[in-house]
């Protein structure tokens, strides 16, 4: 059973509960290798048309590529299924209409979302030169 959000000290505040965490890191140098060998093949498996399209009017797209690669692996880990229990790769969308980037969740990952009392989602992507890597925290009530 899930406790509700928690009083943490300040007046008034609530914490959300986290329901779920995840973590990846993707090397750049493979996603951009994967792009050049399959090309749209690869792109339209994985990518939806706004996160190809974000990341095609960037200088360097595989950086780009690579953090959205790893956002949807980690918001995969948060949710608890990898890819399987029918959350596909686009079923995970990163968005960023201004401001942070977020998470738009559809399909089979939508579902489990709501399955396991999700209510919001909070995203973080950085890089190197050589790596990617994202973190997903997924809060409930």
């Amino acid at each position: 059973m899930r406790s509700k959000a928690h009083y943490n000290g300040r007046p008034g505040a609530l914490v959300p509960n986290i329901i779920g965490i995840g973590l990846d890191t993707t090397d750049i140098d493979r996603i951009s290798d994967t792009i050049d060998r399959y090309g749209d093949r690869f792109l339209h498996r994985i990518f939806t048309d706004g996160e190809i399209a974000y990341c095609a009017r960037r200088r360097v797209p595989a950086i780009h590529f690579a953090g959205r690669f790893a956002a949807k692996e980690a918001a995969m880990k948060a949710l608890g299924t990898g890819r399987s229990r029918g959350v596909l790769w686009r079923d995970v969308e990163v968005v960023r209409v201004s401001g942070p980037p977020q998470l738009q969740l559809h399909g089979g990952a939508a579902r489990r979302f709501a399955a396991i009392g999700g209510r919001s989602s909070l995203l973080t992507i950085t890089h190197s030169d050589e790596l990617a890597m994202a973190q997903v925290l997924l809060l409930g009530d």
